[in-house]
């Protein structure tokens, strides 16, 4: 690393990714838990969705309807909430990143318990090329 500043467009262009990685955090975190749910129970209900998010129904109810608008779930008054086709595949992207990171952390060194909390933040940050550097490392450690 030098000690030369960096240039501002370049720190825009990181903090303008950053906050768009932030949006779609919280829709890539809404979807996985919802694929969790059906998994679990068989189906998500607003409530389950909102204790297991630790937000209010409102808020949950919100994001279900981004989700909707996304195209990546369904819901019907009194019933559960579903994840189209696009949903289920960003849940399963989402999971298997998930399991990259932990897998990479605790490979360092990284408590497991401090592994999982971890990647649950910086899963939505990684980029392809370094998920695809943690995996080729993976690998090469057998």
């Amino acid at each position: 690393m030098t000690d030369t500043p960096p240039r501002p467009e370049d720190q825009a262009d990181r903090f303008t990714r950053a906050r768009e990685v932030q949006a779609v955090a919280l829709l890539e975190d809404y979807v996985e838990m919802i694929g969790d749910l059906i998994a679990e129970m068989g189906e998500a209900r607003v409530a389950d969705l909102a204790a297991r998010m630790g937000v209010a129904q409102p808020t949950a109810t919100k994001a279900i309807a981004r989700l909707k608008r996304e195209g990546l779930a369904t819901a019907r008054p009194y019933r559960g909430v579903f994840l189209t086709e696009a949903g289920a595949a960003l849940a399963e992207r989402v999971r298997a990143r998930h399991r990259v990171v932990v897998e990479l952390l605790i490979a360092l060194g990284v408590p497991e318990k401090v592994a999982e909390l971890d990647a649950e933040g910086i899963e939505h940050h990684v980029s392809d090329a370094s998920l695809a550097a943690f995996e080729a490392f993976l690998r090469a450690r057998g």
